[in-house]
C-alpha cells in the first residue's frame, strides 16, 4: 500500500478524532488501529510527529482578526501550492475562517507533509484539521466542515 502521512491523517481523522475524543486521547490504540489497517510504522510515526507539532503550535488564545498586509508566499510554498490553493487561503482569511497565525499554522503544517504538491482537496483537510485543534474556532470548524465536498465554497456569514 502506497500510502503518505496525510492518508494517515485523513484516516485518523475520520476513523477516530471526530466520533469518540477519549479514543483519541490514547495514542498506543490509534497505532496500534492504524497498523491493523495496514498503514507502514514509518507513515505513523511521521504522521503522529506531524500532530504533535500541530499540538506544540496551538495558541492559547484565538488571534484577533486584524486587516493586515497580503501574505507572500516562497519558492517551496509556490512549488506546493498551486494558484487555487493559495487563493481559497486567502478567501477564508478574508472572510474569518482563519486568522493569520492559523493561516500560518495551515502553511506549516500543509509543508510538512511528505508530498510534493498538494491539491485544493489536501489543503481543505489541512485547513480542518488546524481549526479542529484550535480553541475558539468551532463556528470557523463547523462551516469548513460544511464545505469539504462542494466545488464552490458557500458564503461566510
Amino acid at each position: 500500500m502506497k500510502e503518505s502521512i496525510l492518508d494517515v491523517l485523513l484516516y485518523l481523522f475520520e476513523h477516530y478524532f471526530t466520533e469518540d475524543a477519549d479514543l483519541a486521547r490514547d495514542r498506543d490504540s490509534l497505532q496500534s488501529g492504524l497498523l491493523q489497517a495496514g498503514f507502514s510504522p514509518a507513515e505513523v510515526s511521521k504522521a503522529f510527529d506531524w500532530l504533535d507539532a500541530l499540538a506544540d503550535q496551538r495558541p492559547a488564545l484565538p488571534a484577533v482578526r486584524a486587516d493586515g498586509p497580503t501574505r507572500i508566499y516562497a519558492g517551496p510554498e509556490l512549488d506546493r501550492l498551486d494558484v487555487e490553493c493559495r487563493g481559497f487561503l486567502l478567501f477564508l482569511e478574508q472572510h474569518g475562517v482563519l486568522d493569520a497565525d492559523q493561516r500560518e499554522l495551515v502553511l506549516d503544517r500543509a509543508m510538512a507533509l511528505d508530498q510534493d504538491e498538494l491539491d485544493l482537496d489536501d489543503l481543505k483537510w489541512v485547513v480542518l484539521m488546524v481549526l479542529f485543534n484550535q480553541p475558539g474556532s468551532e463556528a470557523a470548524y463547523a462551516w469548513m466542515e460544511t464545505q469539504m465536498f462542494v466545488d464552490e465554497p458557500e458564503p461566510v456569514h
